[in-house]
């Protein structure tokens, strides 16, 4: 009879550890599952970030050489501190020892609470460019991948469409043949129906209410050929630049009052003469007709932050 109660006890103490191991066993799996899943989503996510990744390494390092350069400031700093506070020892040792006059020794005192209160004052300085530093850094790092996403969005936007989203910069280019008429700054009403109808798509994605808080600028730029004066390509750039943006605000053109008033706050309008002419494949000889365009581009708040920091870099 006790050899029977024995063996049942010996069966429920290994159906125990039975039980237990499988537990354990399932939890395992489980948690290999989840890590597994967070690879995968991890990996996806670096991959969409890898090219923004790019932009922000010129903008990163210069962080991390400013960062460098706090610490290095702040090591001086610290051995500043040692420097006092051995000079002050010596003080003391020499207050027990010497003949110095009570004066003289609270002369001595002031100077140390001064040389204090310079440390004091370089710590918080420090602190201070830590935090603008810490401040900026993670306001550009709310802004990653936004270029991405808005390029992403303008060519599918055009995805059916004749007109070519730049892949690198979001830029659009008309050329200016098909928008005027040889030397002259006056749209055609053929070029009026293709703004018509490809200005309010390429607008409505910037100004957007996802994407409008990170746009600095929306350049109208024209550009010429090398035939002529450097200063009369400018004017007839420049005009060209402006024939379009006028035609962009009026609200016959497919954009609302709203939209408008927007654009009218973020818009710049430049001529760049033939500063900036386009090469054919392959050459150095220029592209005459594929010179003679009018782009639309943007610019995010991301390019403002980074001269943000070079001037934070310039005081230090």
């Amino acid at each position: 009879m006790k050899n029977n109660r024995k063996n049942r006890d010996a069966f429920k103490e290994h159906s125990f550890w039975q039980s237990y191991s499988d537990m354990m066993a399932a939890l395992l799996l489980t948690f290999v599952l989840i890590i597994a899943i967070t690879l995968s989503i991890y990996r996806q996510k670096t991959s969409d970030l890898e090219q923004t990744r790019v932009e922000l390494d010129r903008s990163r390092s210069e962080l991390e050489q400013s960062a460098a350069d706090l610490e290095r400031y702040q090591a001086e700093i610290e051995k500043s501190n040692q420097e006092l506070e051995r000079s002050l020892t010596e003080l003391q040792e020499a207050n027990a020892y010497s003949q110095m006059t009570q004066t003289e020794l609270q002369n001595a005192y002031a100077e140390i609470e001064s040389a204090r209160a310079q440390l004091d004052s370089a710590y918080s300085e420090v602190d201070s460019a830590r935090a603008e530093l810490a401040a900026t850094k993670s306001e550009l790092q709310d802004i990653v991948g936004i270029r991405t996403d808005i390029i992403q969005e303008l060519q599918n936007t055009f995805s059916n469409s004749s007109m070519q989203v730049d892949p690198q910069t979001g830029s659009i280019t008309f050329s200016s043949d098909v928008l005027f008429r040889y030397n002259s700054a006056k749209l055609t009403t053929e070029s009026q129906a293709v703004l018509k109808e490809i200005i309010p798509l390429y607008l409505a994605v910037l100004l957007q209410d996802s994407y409008r808080p990170y746009i600095a600028e929306i350049i109208i730029e024209g550009h010429t050929d090398t035939d002529g004066s450097y200063q009369g390509n400018m004017e007839l750039s420049y005009n060209r630049a402006n024939a379009v943006a006028v035609f962009c605000q009026d609200s016959k053109n497919g954009l609302t009052t709203q939209k408008i008033q927007q654009l009218r706050e973020l818009l710049t309008v430049n001529g760049r003469s033939y500063s900036d002419p386009v090469y054919q494949a392959g050459s150095s000889d220029i592209d005459m007709a594929a010179s003679r365009r009018v782009e639309i581009k943007f610019r995010l708040r991301e390019d403002e932050m980074i001269n943000k920091i070079t001037e934070i870099l310039n005081q230090e």
